[in-house]
């Protein structure tokens, strides 16, 4: 339950006459004991008490509206929960293990929806009014927010809430949990380990960002990876990380920095793994030109409805780069050694799950190709495809050691 306005405001008040010069502006949220102190002093100034427990649970509630994400905080905080949806002040949408369904949460007005979305935005060093509508930013907690004012919107505002987690997955919680079958794992281990160029595809939502930030957590300790995003997801387990995050010009049409700009910056910070969170523009050159320059080991996602799928998409990215399509196959069919492709399930069953590794060649007819090499089924069977022999020559030596039995029909056919 939402606190009284009227206690949020004196708890406003109060934390910034605490930070002379803080009011009005967005000073760095107090850790919970101060925090307890400041809205038991509110409540005291009404002439009312509250118990150890109720205390807590205002404090709790008061943090949400402060600096979190008000009535929906409970659903970010939901270890099963992915997304949270608002499409207006009584539709609220979150996915809950795999499945969305409606709550019963009520967010009062369409002027109160409007407000929670115009300070997550800020939460998030984003601006959102009627001159600029729309807003991606990354929450300091992480989640990844999406807003949209009226009229873009209709007759609310739209918000989109995806929740990052703080820890990555392992490999092995990923099988466990039925993202990548047993069988495939090691030639996860072994792309990462030959330092193979890898894509990650998938649609919205299919765990692509889970995948690679699971991927890049194999990275040997004694490499430098430099990560490049839009907002900031990506969080491996790895000691030695630089975020690089691209910023949109300010009102002025100045102080932007994109995707493309920041890559050739990472060609110059000694990278030895170059990671491009996802891939949906003309950065593809830059990203493409430098995998072809000696810097291995890279990875980018991008989005795609079936590994097949990404030499078209790529091609649509080429030409936003000014490649036609024969410079394009040329460029990634060198760059890419391997796509893995996620799918994500609609009903029963793994909602997201590794569905193929491909090759990345070219066709008889010259022109860019995604070949199957393993194939994973809905059930978590694994079966070799025809580039499959292809790929284990390229991670010949890795897979040979990390298969063995466990690898059944791909440990069979693990190299010469």
């Amino acid at each position: 339950m939402s606190p009284a306005p009227p206690l949020v405001d004196a708890v406003r008040r109060l934390l910034d006459a605490d930070r002379p010069g803080a009011a009005g502006g967005a000073p760095r949220m107090p850790d919970d004991d101060a925090l307890r102190d400041v809205v038991d002093r509110a409540v005291r100034a009404t002439g009312a008490l509250l118990g150890p427990g109720e205390l807590r649970e205002a404090t709790r509630a008061v943090r949400d509206e402060l600096y979190g994400a008000g009535p929906l905080q409970r659903w970010l905080d939901d270890p099963r929960v992915t997304d949270v949806l608002v499409n207006g002040p009584d539709e609220v949408w979150v996915e809950l293990d795999g499945r969305l369904a409606r709550t019963a949460d009520r967010l009062g007005t369409a002027a109160d929806v409007r407000a929670l979305a115009v300070r997550l935005a800020a939460a998030g060093g984003r601006r959102l009014d009627d001159a600029a509508p729309t807003a991606d930013a990354r929450l300091p907690d992480g989640t990844r927010l999406h807003a949209v004012l009226p009229p873009v919107a209709g007759p609310c505002a739209v918000i989109s809430l995806r929740v990052v987690r703080p820890r990555p997955f392992t490999l092995d919680e990923l099988v466990a949990g039925g993202t990548v079958p047993a069988a495939a794992a090691p030639v996860l281990r072994a792309l990462v380990a030959a330092r193979a160029n890898v894509l990650v595809s998938g649609a919205t939502g299919s765990g692509k960002t889970t995948l690679l930030a699971t991927l890049l957590s194999l990275v040997p300790a004694d490499q430098r990876v430099v990560v490049i995003e839009e907002s900031g997801e990506l969080r491996p387990a790895h000691p030695h990380v630089v975020h690089l995050v691209a910023r949109q010009a300010n009102a002025d049409g100045a102080g932007g920095v994109a995707l493309s700009d920041l890559v050739r910056e990472a060609l110059r910070m000694r990278p030895d793994r170059l990671v491009l969170g996802e891939c949906r523009g003309a950065e593809v050159r830059e990203v493409l030109t430098a995998l072809n320059t000696g810097h291995e080991g890279g990875f980018a996602t991008v989005h795609a409805n079936a590994a097949a799928d990404v030499p078209a998409r790529l091609e649509a990215l080429g030409a936003l780069a000014g490649w036609g399509r024969d410079a394009l196959a040329a460029q990634a069919a060198s760059a890419l050694d391997a796509v893995l492709h996620l799918r994500r399930a609609h009903g029963g069953g793994r909602s997201r799950h590794l569905a193929e590794i491909g090759v990345v060649r070219r066709g008889p007819t010259g022109a860019l190709e995604v070949a199957p090499a393993v194939v994973c089924g809905a059930d978590g069977v694994v079966t070799p495809g025809p580039a499959w022999q292809q790929l284990a020559t390229r991670l010949a030596e890795g897979l040979r050691a990390d298969l063995g039995p466990a690898g059944g029909a791909l440990g069979d056919r693990a190299g010469p």
